[in-house]
C-alpha cells in the first residue's frame, strides 16, 4: 500500500504561500514578529520613516 502522494516539483503556485497557514498557532516565530512590531525602529531606520 502506498503512502505517498506524487508531487511535481516543477509546478509553481499560483499564489504564494501564507506562513499563517504553515506555522502553528504558538510557533516562536509569531512571538518574534508581535515583538519586533512593538520595537521603536525609527531611530535606526532614519528620520524619514513614520510609525504608526
Amino acid at each position: 500500500m502506498n503512502r505517498f502522494i506524487p508531487v511535481d516539483r516543477q509546478t509553481n503556485y499560483v499564489l504564494p504561500p501564507s506562513v499563517d497557514n504553515w506555522l502553528p498557532d504558538e510557533h516562536l516565530a509569531r512571538f518574534v514578529v508581535d515583538v519586533v512590531e512593538q520595537l521603536g525602529i525609527k531611530a535606526l531606520l532614519g528620520a524619514e520613516v513614520d510609525e504608526p
